[in-house]
């Protein structure tokens, strides 16, 4: 027991002093009193050295002595003398509390006036009650009597008891060395977790120091003793304690005590005060679970925390209203948290160990911060007011939390505030989603907008207009009417242009009707949509407080006529196509959201219209106003031949004369709206409110093309200008921002597909001139910087791009360092068309394409047909109008088995997302979702290494994140040390060291989870416009497949019939020349001296056929649209002079019997042709182009994966002394097996266990190229872990096609049908040197060509079939073909089926940029699609006498020899699926977000 000589007190400054080591010995103490005596009775000593002697008041002289000074206090002593730091004031105090009313035996919240240290007393004696339930969960009573009438309160509880026994070291009874000394407990081991209320040794000693009368009983069933024992006199006496044996066994432990009232300055326990232990006694009821509580002897109705928390509210809730909705949850065993909506002011009922923390505490904070951040979120998505603070939110949350903190830390003895840290909480307390949920149904979110409403009203009114009939000033581009703020401004008008130029033309316009009564003012872009945006948004948006403050509105007023304001009408004044529409509609919808009023005034809302084409022949003029306006009249008059045509894109396109017109005829040209109705309300709202998507789609499915906005009527009606011209933008940014299913193309991609196509731009070019020329020639009319991104994503090629890049990066397009946004400008790259494009988009199909016809001139079509969907091969991601889309890229490989087996009518087999290039994993998880990993390895105790991110998380994003690791966030702990980087701009290697505590949070979170390198792909928004040019949405890619493989087809039965046509008219072109030449030869037929017409009429007198020169793509077309339009049958049109030219312009060495025979012979090889292509079917001619593209792909796969292992070895190269990790997988896109090098071996396609489509087209003996890869075997040979080099389907073997002098659909295609010498078989591999020179037919084969053959199938997929022999090039006499060929037929045809693009790799420039592709490969390419007539000498006799050594066409024997992997790169970043400007958000629909 603690000594009373641990505490002194000094009575002069009355503080306690602690003494330490004062016991002296008895010698030391006598040494000291003989010192003060001798100095006592020395006078000198007291003269010298002493002052006068003190005086008191009356004049005494007082004893001065230092050890009269201080006192040395006893604990007991200690707490009576400084009672408030132990339980608080005991004088009397007034406060607002909950407290009991025993008459409405309700909880009330009143002003009190208590002692207290009085309630503090109780509260130890009842908290220590309580935590007997924690060390006994049998416990399940507690009684609880108050008796102010005899100042005697008594709490019993059955729970375990004391222990009645002697301590060892204190040698008295446990319960009295508990009850009846200071700074004894339980709980002093702090290594000990305890959730009780007790921790410092005061507690219930305080209540016995504290009460006249203390009395202690306890059952000790293990020692079958009771216990009881009593104190008095403030703890000062006590009696011996009386022990007694039990008959039976039984436990508790009841306190009774008698507050001494003097102490307290009280005479009586008042009203007050037991109505504040009632609501106490309340609080275990409902913080103590499963325990019957009784107070006075009457149990408690309150059972459990939810019915307490339901009397708190049901108790503050006036009886004639409904009491707020309680959302409860018990987390877990030791949090139970409930909440309520208050009335703004935060409030909240807590319990830490059943201790009542009446100012709540860290873990108040901890659970009000959790619904503060959810409330938040929601209150963001929907707040349009003014910001909300975390704290405002807070102000209308009422919360009760009860809860079970480890060794729990509180401000003061008094414990009413917690200040233990969170992390030191020893549990987490979480709410769970579905409580969140409850919460925000709550009327809190709408009570937290409504103040942010509230805030944003008053801050909109101090922006509102002041002293309004003042000039504006502060507005330098206001060009202010003059009348405007006078008692005329009503008459005023405000014109609202588009942009600073509409401004300039406005001007013009108004030296025609004045400044006085018109004022203009420029918008910059398209203004804000105000019921999208939030109330920062509003402040901040430049333009609508501009027009505020030139119009004179006032906030939220509601306006009966214009008199008010500065302008009494506002007139839209914008471009008159659909963007401009756009800018009318957020113009009505801005006025409708924010001043409704001021659309119901009549006349108040005007719009200026201006032409958007003028038609003009002679003197007259006709303007069009919209597009389908002018496209009805053009099919009504002949396509507009014979009138001059122009577009005015914009307001710039008018001059300042065309501008004074308008203005000089308002009637036609202003157009007043009509005031607005009801139905117009739902109809804005649909139009530009997210939430209304669904109701946008169905809005967008009443479209038809061709309506339009009438624009005679005298006023025009806000739902007609929302359903006939602002939905003609919504389905314009449809068309923009979505693909076709058929080409996967937007129409900004296919201009510039078009254009290369159409230029067969297979030199390399500038992208910045690209941009231009595409501009200018296919009626681009949006921002050349967009146009210039759409090319660059075009020819991007690193992972997560494109699969199949169309055009060629030369330069720096960007890599996956920073996903393409590490491109250099466009003026320093150059571009040009991909060699793997003509090989998808064929030539021969240019013909069936149908053009489109803008301004007179004919651009690209409604969409190119290639010869597998591009929409699968690079995916689409856009946003438009009520739609998005967002298709993954799948691999080519896998989508040609499967039209093969659409081909062979097969069923189709299930496909996954593949990146080429990517090495992780893509695992379906979900019929509409798939996982998508990257690759990391934990190669020792403290690293991991990361070789492959998911596609389209870059490289410097995953640097990002590791930085992060290493310092450190809010939210995140630094679990990084360091770092090393080893990638390169095409692969990932970084190697990662983490902290001890770091690499076990991640082993155990996962490795993938930890470092994010796990990512999903959904396929559940597969949205395009399907071939009729509706949009649809596909379930599966199965259905893309097949609406492509239909419209694919029916193509090819087109391209027959072409060709069909084109092979008879050059059968009968052959057999005229021939008997033409054999009339002269025997003088049958004179054509000297003979004019023309004369001439002509003998030749149809003979027989002779009128052949005209065939007319290209959609130029027959348009001369057959124009022979219908006269009335007359295209096909039997009136012959002409010129349509015998064909034999008149023949040359007169063309006049001989060889030449005879070679036309005879030519006429043969045609009908021979004609024959075969008769037989073949749309399919055979499928399976011909599938087998072309194949090849071409298997090579850009090997070389592909020839530059993946230089990466990698080169990324391995760096990393030290560092041991190659485990193997690690790795996969160049779908899970499928390697072909076997080897002939003959028989291996599944593109799947594994994946049935073979079966090929309708003539099997070909091949010649395999050279096999030998020494670099790559070495290789394999060290890297195991490099399995991914062998792309599935492709073998290191690669064949080309050998002439063997059959008839195939190869020769058939390129009108080509004579059997070629033998020794031509054998002239493969020219080799580089070689390029751009003439080589005869003797020429040897390359040193380097594997002689080995191998046969192949029509099948691509690796199966081994007998095959027979075809022929590639038919005629070594092609040269000597007429000019007129088949229209659009395919120039690289003409020139070999497999075009050398790749032996330009390893060729000297020769002095030009060298590139993957050489210029020289296409020296004799034209220009353009359309044949020119060939170069070569026209004299058949003398290509005969050099044969077989006379030159040989040059691309068309090198095309043969390919002995080098064809380099393509290809990808598409994501970045490249927002078409040209329209570029969009991350919403599904903020199509009418502000365009900044």
């Amino acid at each position: 027991m603690p000594s009373d000589d641990d505490f002194v007190m000094s009575n002069s400054e009355d503080e306690v002093v602690p003494t330490t080591a004062r016991k002296k010995t008895t010698a030391q103490s006598r040494a000291k009193k003989g010192s003060q005596s001798s100095r006592s009775a020395s006078p000198s000593s007291s003269s010298s050295n002493s002052a006068a002697p003190a005086t008191d008041a009356g004049g005494n002289v007082a004893t001065s002595n230092a050890s009269s000074q201080y006192q040395r206090l006893s604990p007991r002593e200690h707490v009576l003398r400084r009672p408030d730091t132990y339980v608080g004031s005991i004088d009397r105090t007034t406060s607002n509390m909950w407290v009991y009313n025993s008459e409405s035996e309700k909880l009330e919240y009143r002003e009190v006036n208590y002692v207290p240290g009085l309630y503090k007393i109780f509260d130890e004696i009842i908290v220590n009650a309580a935590d007997n339930k924690v060390r006994d969960r049998t416990m399940n009573t507690l009684k609880v009597n108050i008796n102010p009438e005899s100042n005697v309160i008594t709490v019993f509880n059955n729970g375990k008891g004391i222990p009645v026994e002697i301590h060892d070291k204190e040698q008295i009874y446990i319960p009295e060395l508990i009850f009846g000394n200071l700074l004894t407990s339980s709980n002093y081991d702090d290594n000990q977790k305890k959730v009780t209320g007790g921790r410092n040794g005061y507690g219930a000693k305080l209540c016995n120091i504290f009460s006249s009368e203390f009395t202690v009983e306890t059952a000790d069933k293990f020692q079958m003793k009771k216990y009881k024992q009593v104190w008095t006199d403030n703890m000062s006496k006590k009696k011996d304690p009386i022990v007694t044996d039990m008959k039976r066994p039984e436990e508790y432990t009841k306190i009774t005590f008698k507050p001494d009232l003097q102490k307290f300055g009280m005479s009586e326990i008042d009203a007050d005060i037991v109505a504040i232990l009632k609501r106490r006694v309340y609080d275990m009821a409902g913080t103590v679970p499963e325990t019957k509580v009784f107070l006075n002897d009457e149990r408690l109705k309150v059972s459990g925390f939810k019915k307490y928390v339901d009397m708190y509210l049901s108790s503050s809730t006036p009886s004639d209203s409904e009491s707020p909705t309680v959302i409860y949850e018990q987390v877990n065993d030791r949090w139970e948290i409930a909440f309520a909506v208050s009335d703004e002011e935060f409030n909240q009922v807590s319990f830490v160990n059943n201790i009542a923390t009446i100012r709540g505490g860290t873990h108040v904070n901890y659970i009000a911060d959790h619904i503060v951040k959810a409330v938040n979120e929601d209150v963001q998505k929907k707040n349009k007011g003014a910001p909300i603070r975390p704290f405002q939110i807070k102000n209308f949350i009422r919360i009760f939390v009860n809860c079970q903190i480890e060794n729990p830390s509180f401000d003061s003895q008094t414990k009413e505030t917690l200040t233990t840290k969170v992390s030191n909480f020893g549990s987490t307390c979480t709410p769970s989603a579905s409580f969140m949920n409850r919460v925000k149904k709550t009327e809190i979110v709408e009570r937290v907008l409504d103040l942010a409403r509230s805030k944003a009203d008053k801050q909109l009114s101090q922006t509102d207009s002041r002293g309004s009939r003042t000039r504006i000033t502060g507005l330098p581009k206001l060009e202010d009417a003059n009348k405007a703020g006078t008692k005329e401004s009503h008459k005023c008008v405000l014109v609202l242009t588009e942009g600073d130029s509409a401004r300039s033309q406005a001007l013009s316009g108004l030296s025609v009707v004045g400044r006085d009564y018109y004022g203009i003012f420029p918008l910059r872009g398209k203004l804000l949509n105000v019921r999208e945006a939030s109330h920062t948004q509003i402040m901040n948006n430049k333009e609508i407080q501009a027009i505020k403050k030139i119009m004179g509105l006032v906030h939220k007023k509601n306006y009966t006529d214009a008199k008010e304001l500065r302008y009494g009408h506002l007139m839209i004044m914008t471009d008159q196509d659909p963007d401009g529409s756009h800018i009318k509609g957020l113009i009505i919808n801005f006025l409708e959201s924010t001043y409704p009023s001021l659309l119901q005034i009549p006349g108040f809302l005007i719009q200026f219209i201006t032409p958007i084409v003028k038609c003009k022949r002679n003197r007259q003029v006709l303007s069009f106003y919209t597009l389908p306006e002018y496209d009805y009249w053009k099919e009504a008059n002949n396509n507009g031949r014979g009138w001059d045509i122009k577009y005015y894109k914009g307001l710039g396109t008018s001059d300042a004369t065309e501008m004074k017109s308008y203005f000089s005829d308002l009637d036609r040209h202003m157009k007043y709206f009509h005031e607005i109705e009801e139905k117009d309300k739902g109809l804005i709202e649909m139009a530009f409110a997210k939430k209304k998507a669904d109701s946008r789609k169905e809005w967008l499915r009443t479209y038809h093309p061709g309506i339009f906005m009438d624009y005679t009527v005298p006023q025009i009606p806000i739902d007609d200008f929302i359903n006939k011209e602002l939905i003609q933008f919504s389905m314009a940014d449809n068309i923009r921002s979505i693909p076709s299913v058929i080409d996967g193309l937007k129409p900004g991609q296919r201009k510039i597909i078009h254009y290369c196509l159409k230029k067969n731009l297979t030199r390399q070019i500038k992208v910045s001139s690209l941009t231009g020329y595409v501009m200018s020639e296919t009626a681009y009319h949006h921002g050349d910087s967009s146009l210039t991104q759409t090319i660059v994503n075009l020819a991007q090629n690193f992972v997560g791009s494109n699969n199949i890049n169309l055009l060629m990066p030369h330069g720096q397009f960007g890599t996956r360092l920073e996903g393409g946004k590490d491109a250099a400008a466009p003026r320093y790259i150059n571009t040009c068309l991909s060699p793997i494009a003509r090989k998808l988009f064929k030539s021969e199909d240019d013909p069936l394409m149908n053009y489109q016809n803008e301004e007179g001139q004919w651009i690209e079509p409604d969409y190119y047909v290639p010869i597998i969907p591009m929409l699968l091969v690079n995916g689409a991601e856009g946003i438009g109008t009520g739609w998005s889309t967002n298709i993954p890229n799948y691999n080519p490989k896998d989508i040609s088995a499967n039209l093969r087996r659409l081909l062979n009518n097969e069923p189709l087999l299930e496909i996954s997302p593949w990146y080429r290039g990517f090495r992780g994993g893509i695992e379906k998880v979900t019929p509409d979702r798939y996982k998508v990993s990257g690759i990391i390895n934990q190669i020792s105790d403290s690293k991991v290494e990361i070789t492959e991110l998911p596609v389209r998380f870059w490289t410097q994003d995953m640097k990002e994140y590791l930085e992060t690791g290493i310092a450190g966030s809010d939210k995140t702990k630094p679990f990084i040390k360091d770092y090393e980087g080893y990638h390169g701009t095409g692969n990932v290697h970084f190697q990662v060291t983490l902290t001890e505590q770091g690499m076990r949070e991640a082993v155990a979170e996962s490795l993938e989870a930890k470092f994010k390198i796990v990512r999903s792909q959904a396929t559940s928004n597969m949205m395009a416009f399907d071939p009729s040019g509706r949009i649809k949405k596909y379930e599966s890619v199965e259905d893309i497949l097949t609406d492509f493989f239909e419209v694919r087809l029916r193509t090819y039965q087109r391209r027959k019939e072409l060709l069909v046509a084109e092979l008879e008219r050059r059968f009968d072109m052959f057999s005229n020349q021939a008997r033409f030449v054999h009339m002269i030869i025997e003088n049958e037929l004179v054509v000297s001296k003979k004019k023309k017409n004369i001439l002509v009429a003998e030749l149809r007198e003979k027989g002779f056929q009128p052949i005209s020169k065939p007319k290209k793509g959609r130029e027959a077309d348009m001369e057959a649209e124009r022979a219908q339009l006269r009335g007359e049958d295209p096909v039997e049109e009136q012959d002409s002079s010129s349509d015998f030219n064909y034999l008149l312009s023949m040359a007169i060495w063309s006049l001989t019997y060889e030449k005879y025979l070679e036309l005879l012979k030519k006429r043969d090889d045609v009908m021979t042709e004609l024959d075969t292509l008769i037989k073949l079917t749309p399919k055979d001619l499928y399976l011909q182009d599938l087998e072309e593209f194949e090849y071409t792909w298997d090579n850009v796969m090997d070389e592909m994966n020839r530059s993946m292992l230089e990466d990698e070895e080169a990324s391995r190269g760096f990393v030290g002394s560092t041991k190659p990790s485990t193997t690690r997988r790795r996969n160049t896109g779908a899970k499928m097996k390697v072909k076997s090098e080897e002939p003959g071996d028989d291996n599944t396609g593109p799947g594994s266990g994946r049935p073979r489509a079966k090929s309708t087209a003539r099997p070909t003996k091949v010649k395999s190229e050279e096999t030998e890869q020494p670099a790559t075997k070495a290789r394999k040979g060290s890297q195991p872990t490099l399995s991914f080099a062998k792309e599935n389907g492709s073998t290191s073997n690669k064949h080309l096609p050998e002439d063997k002098g059959t008839k195939t659909p190869f020769s058939i295609a390129r009108g080509k049908g004579k059997k070629p010498d033998s020794s031509n078989s054998s002239s493969e591999g020219v080799q580089t040197k070689n390029k751009g020179k003439k080589r005869s037919s003797s020429d040897s084969p390359s040193d380097d060509e594997d002689p080995q053959t191998t046969k192949r199938a029509a099948s691509r997929h690796g199966q081994s079939k007998a095959t027979e022999p075809r022929t590639l090039f038919s005629s070594d006499d092609e040269e000597d073909l007429p000019s007129e060929t088949i229209s659009g037929k395919l120039q690289s045809n003409l020139k070999g089926p497999f075009v050398d693009i790749t032996n330009a790799k390893e060729a000297p420039s020769k002095g030009r940029t060298t590139s993957v592709i050489d210029d020289e490969d296409f020296d004799d390419l034209p220009d353009s699609s359309t044949p020119k007539p060939n170069k070569t000498g026209m004299n058949g006799k003398a290509d005969a006498a050099v044969s077989p050594t006379r030159p040989r066409r040059t691309t068309t024997r090198r095309a043969a020899t390919t002995n080098n992997s064809i380099y393509v790169d290809s990808s598409l970043d994501e970045s490249s699926f927002q078409d040209d400007s329209f570029v969009v958000g991350d919403n599904e629909d903020d199509d009418y977000e502000e365009d900044v």
